[in-house]
């Protein structure tokens, strides 16, 4: 069994800004038309027009760092899809140049046949399946396609490993001995599981998954076929940081790593220079408004030779065309999701 503790959301959130009572005195938001909750009532630092974060479209989930532009002042380029021309999603994707492109997951290979029946047959074992991809060779590119437009519009240079750059946290500060009270190990036939996914990727046989605009949330990720309980959906990927680093970062993709018993060895995921789908997947509208909750993935960390790595999992059969969600506040409850609709 996991244990409840281990499943983590995101770190630590930055407290929206508070403005002065004369900097908002007799301003009122341009979209609900209300000066009220000042603390969450953002200006344009072009035409010092007011918008409530929850107003705007996307929302912001708090107030952004440095500068910020209202859509009139913007000078934002409408987003562009890219385009669905193979060899470039190859190229885009690092995709194997091999024969088995289009080859039907698992067409010629009885012993993964064999295995992936086992793990269906054990979830009493919490055994891990490997994602099915859709069998489509040219539905598979349009679902590398959205991800693609999804990481060109938010200037994401794809990556679905751990990133470590210079001035960041080093590899070796990733241990995960350093989880208190210990943090559980994958095991080696999951070990499997996750590479054979990682595997099934590099050759171009793609995770059901489609990403899609929403005016209200921005990119959110959808399944594109039907996904069994206890299928790993993707690894959580980006370059990893000490937590100091980024108390003031208002990034709102930010996954805990490692929540050390010394605070200075605490690490996060930051996906804004290099990620994955997985920065896409929404954790905001977790709830519906009769309180039923929403969520049908999991955020669980994992001892993997002795570093830390961060898998969502579905936790129950999800249908075609649901949207995915998992538990956006975890145990910090920072971030502000009160006024997600």
């Amino acid at each position: 069994m996991v244990a409840r503790n281990s499943f983590r959301r995101r770190t630590q959130a930055p407290r929206p800004v508070s403005l002065a009572g004369d900097d908002v005195d007799g301003i009122s938001c341009e979209k609900c038309g209300s000066g009220d909750r000042e603390d969450e009532l953002l200006l344009c630092d072009k035409c010092d027009r007011g918008y409530h974060l929850f107003c705007l479209r996307p929302i912001l989930v708090c107030v952004p760092k440095g500068t910020w532009f209202c859509s009139s002042c913007s000078n934002a380029k409408k987003l562009k899809r890219f385009p669905l021309i193979q060899t470039k999603i190859v190229d885009f994707f690092r995709i194997q140049r091999s024969p088995d492109f289009d080859r039907k997951p698992f067409q010629d290979n009885k012993k993964n046949k064999r295995r992936l029946g086992g793990l269906i047959m054990s979830k009493k074992k919490r055994k891990l399946l490997p994602f099915s991809p859709s069998e489509d060779s040219r539905r598979r590119l349009e679902q590398m396609a959205s991800l693609a437009t999804a990481l060109m519009a938010t200037g994401t240079k794809f990556s679905d490993e751990l990133t470590y750059m210079p001035g960041m946290a080093r590899r070796s500060a990733n241990q995960a001995s350093l989880e208190p009270g210990g943090m559980q190990v994958l095991s080696r036939e999951d070990s499997k599981t996750l590479e054979q996914c990682k595997d099934m990727m590099k050759k171009g046989q793609w995770p059901p998954l489609m990403v899609v605009f929403d005016s209200c949330e921005g990119f959110t990720v959808h399944a594109d076929r039907f996904i069994k309980d206890l299928t790993i959906i993707t690894e959580y990927t980006g370059d990893v940081d000490y937590l100091k680093n980024r108390q003031q970062d208002d990034g709102d993709s930010m996954m805990t790593l490692i929540s050390a018993s010394d605070p200075s060895n605490s690490l996060v995921i930051c996906p804004d220079k290099h990620g994955n789908i997985a920065r896409f997947i929404s954790g905001i509208n977790n709830h519906t408004q009769k309180g039923k909750k929403k969520q049908n993935l999991k955020c669980v960390r994992f001892n993997v030779d002795g570093e830390s790595r961060v898998l969502l999992i579905a936790i129950r059969d999800i249908s075609k065309g649901e949207r995915l969600y998992y538990d956006y506040n975890g145990h910090e409850q920072e971030y502000p999701t009160q006024h997600f609709v």
